[in-house]
C-alpha cells in the first residue's frame, strides 16, 4: 500500500492536468456552433440572399462565401498558395496554440483566463479551417451587421461565429496581457 501523501500529490497532478485541458472545452463549443450554424445556413438560405433584416437594418442573416481571408484578402491567389496560407499554416497555428495551453511550461506565460482567451481563438480557427477543407477553401459567411460608415463601410464585412470567437477572444487575451503586465509592474513597484 502507497504512502498517503504520495498517493494525494498525485491526485493533485492528475486534477491539474484535468484542469489544464478544461479551456478545450470552449474550443469544442465554439466549433459545434460555428458548423451547425453553417450548416443551416446552407441548408436553408440560398447562396447570395439574405434571409432575414433584423433591428431595422441592422442585422442582416444571409449566405455568403468567401474564398479569401478576413476583408477579402488574398482573393485572387492561386489556390496552392491559398492551400498553404488558408490551411497549412492556419492548421500549424492552432496546433502550436494547443500546444501552448496544454503546457505546463506555459502556466508561467499565461494565466487561466489567457489559456481561455487561446482556446477561443483556437475554436474559431479550427471552425474555418474545417470550412476550408470541406467547402473547396469558401468559408460560409452569414452575419452582416451595419457599419455605419465607419472606415467607409456601409456594412460590416459578412462573418460567422468562428470570425466572431477569434475576434472577440484577441481582444480578450490582449486586454488580460496588458491587465497582467500592470499588475506585475505595481508589484515590483512595490
Amino acid at each position: 500500500m502507497g504512502h498517503p501523501f504520495v498517493l494525494h500529490r498525485c491526485g493533485d497532478r492528475a486534477l491539474k492536468d484535468g484542469r489544464r485541458y478544461q479551456p478545450f472545452i470552449l474550443s469544442a463549443v465554439i466549433i459545434a456552433l460555428d458548423q451547425i450554424s453553417k450548416a443551416l445556413v446552407v441548408h436553408f438560405i440560398p447562396e447570395g440572399s439574405i434571409a432575414c433584416r433584423l433591428f431595422g437594418d441592422f442585422l442582416w442573416i444571409c449566405h455568403v462565401r468567401n474564398d479569401a481571408v478576413a476583408f477579402s484578402l488574398g482573393s485572387d491567389l492561386p489556390v496552392w498558395i491559398k492551400h498553404i496560407f488558408f490551411i497549412l499554416l492556419p492548421l500549424a497555428l492552432m496546433i502550436l496554440l494547443s500546444a501552448a495551453i496544454a503546457s505546463r511550461k506555459m502556466d508561467r506565460e499565461f494565466t487561466r483566463a489567457q489559456k481561455w482567451c487561446l482556446a477561443g481563438i483556437v475554436g474559431g480557427g479550427v471552425g474555418n479551417i474545417i470550412d476550408r477543407i470541406f467547402r473547396s477553401l469558401r468559408v460560409v459567411d452569414w452575419i452582416s451587421t451595419d457599419n455605419y460608415g465607419w472606415f467607409g463601410m456601409e456594412r460590416f464585412p459578412t462573418y460567422n461565429i468562428a470570425d466572431a470567437a477569434v475576434v472577440i477572444s484577441v481582444i480578450l487575451l490582449i486586454i488580460g496581457i496588458l491587465l497582467s503586465e500592470r499588475i506585475r509592474k505595481n508589484e515590483q513597484e512595490a
